[in-house]
């Protein structure tokens, strides 16, 4: 939903750059009246002065000439320091309120390379602009490729500022014209390698720096420093070696072991979940894959849907997750987006120490929370969701609450199932991943999908721990119905085992 906040921005750009258009009509309105003014005098002056006594022994060119240099002299420096920018500047200071902060464009910055991160992009690519799905393509410049660098460097991240820093110099070296100096980009770029441990890197880039600029402070006294822990570290490595082959000789390693080792260890999560996200490491085998189906599913006769059943599709087996197709149409989607806009507001998460909901620099989904007396359309919804879940939506999450002890507050126990509307399509990324089971759900316009969060036992299912995949190109609306146990106990009953 940040995507509501970049389109009002977009129109205030577009105020800005029609001030800014007037402004600049008007600047050459006044120096059109002023060029007139100099190739009307450039004549007369040119002529006069040839013959001066002759041209001033007309009566009429002497009192023109008095009248030009008494008045008309003065009206010339009248036009001429005009203030015409009043307009111009008094909206941009009145736009301004609305204007970006530098946290903004940190976090902008950040999320890039979040999404360079996930989807294994390439600074190259996405400094073309060759993003899938892209409608409005858009190239990078060197100035571009400069600040995101410069933002990672001010982060110490000195991987992603190598990446902005190394493809800011390749645009140089291929002609692109800039005011950022090639030194200056080699400067940041020899600090990210340097501060990598790619000593021999930072050494070759200081000596080109200098072909450059013989005379740079920083880069010679680097070019002294580079060689001189250059030739310690080889020292060092060089005396490792003669150590580690003495080692060698009195134990032979068990590869067999510390393969076996090896396989045990898991991939991080956060590998699990990258992977995820571009639509890799999937686990459904096609076994699996070929006992899932498609049917139109009325819920065991459901008045309200006998003679309009739904289109149930299965997602996932373990887990179950399943997709309903159709289940909600463009004009209900239309009308809750414009229920939920004037009240969106930052996502949060609860702090793992304190408890305490706060915002969190990879949380940067808006949110609002609709009840179903506001407007027909969400009781309808809501009704639509209890005929297919077979669930009681009395106790269902509505308000948003601030508290920590957010579910106690409501009294309705643990989210026992999740419904999720997808209410627009994405053209790259967005997708809804369990890393624990290796699915993926990916967004499709006017469908749902619905898992349970709880065994029927009451415990709960940590296989349906999801994330949000980040979306890569175009926008991402969903719509959550988190379900409760309260009230459920005749419309899931509890069942003896555990795991069941």
């Amino acid at each position: 939903f940040v995507w509501i906040f970049m389109t009002d921005l977009l129109y205030t750009e577009k105020d800005l750059v029609t001030s800014l258009k007037e402004y600049i009509r008007q600047e050459e309105n006044r120096l059109e009246q002023v060029k007139e003014w100099a190739d009307k005098l450039d004549s007369l002056t040119n002529t006069a002065t040839q013959d001066p006594e002759g041209f001033l022994g007309h009566p009429v060119n002497a009192f023109k000439l008095m009248k030009r240099l008494n008045s008309e002299w003065g009206d010339l420096e009248s036009l001429v320091l005009k203030d015409t920018t009043n307009g111009f500047i008094s909206n941009l200071t009145m736009q301004r309120q609305f204007f970006p902060t530098e946290e903004d464009q940190t976090g902008a910055a950040k999320a890039l390379l979040r999404l360079q991160d996930t989807y294994q992009l390439s600074a190259n690519t996405i400094s073309n602009g060759d993003l899938p799905g892209v409608v409005h393509k858009s190239r990078m410049t060197v100035a571009d490729c400069f600040e995101l660098g410069k933002i990672a460097y001010s982060e110490a991240d000195y991987y992603h500022t190598e990446l902005w820093m190394a493809q800011a110099l390749t645009q140089l070296d291929e002609g692109e014209e800039s005011t950022i100096e090639k030194v200056t980009v080699m400067d940041y770029l020899n600090y990210a390698i340097y501060q990598q441990g790619e000593l021999e890197r930072a050494l070759e880039l200081t000596k080109r720096m200098l072909k450059l600029d013989p005379n740079h402070q920083r880069a010679n006294g680097n070019l002294k420093y580079f060689e001189f822990q250059l030739e310690k570290q080889r020292k060092a490595e060089a005396e490792k070696k003669e150590q580690e082959d003495k080692k060698r000789e009195k134990k032979v390693l068990d590869k067999r072991e510390a393969q076996r080792k090896r396989s045990k260890d898991p991939l991080p999560e956060r590998k699990k979940y990258e992977k995820l996200c571009r639509g890799e490491g999937v686990k459904l085998t096609p076994r699996r894959q070929s006992r899932l189906f498609c049917r139109y599913f009325d819920n065991n006769r459901n008045p309200r849907l006998l003679l309009a059943p739904v289109k149930q599709e299965d997602e996932w087996d373990r887990p179950r997750i399943v997709r309903y197709h159709d289940i909600i149409s463009d004009s209900e989607i239309t009308t809750v987006k414009e229920l939920a806009k004037p009240r969106l507001r930052r996502a949060t998460i609860s702090n793992p120490v304190t408890g305490v909901l706060e915002t969190a620099p990879y949380r940067i989904s808006k949110s609002a929370w609709l009840s179903a007396y506001e407007h027909s359309t969400i009781e309808k919804i809501n009704q639509r969701i209890e005929d297919v879940t077979d669930l009681e939506m009395d106790t269902a999450e509505e308000l948003q609450k601030d508290e920590p002890d957010a579910f106690k507050e409501l009294g309705t126990g643990n989210r026992i199932a999740t419904w999720l509307f997808y209410m627009s399509d994405v053209s790259a990324g967005g997708a809804t991943v369990f890393p624990d089971v290796g699915a993926a759900v990916w967004p499709k316009k006017g469908t749902a999908v619905f898992w349970y969060n709880l065994f029927a036992s009451g415990e709960g299912d940590y296989s349906t721990r999801h994330a949000a995949c980040p979306v890569l190109v175009g926008n991402k609306w969903v719509s959550n119905k988190w379900i409760h146990e309260r009230g459920q106990e005749f419309r899931r009953p509890c069942a003896m085992s555990e795991m069941e």
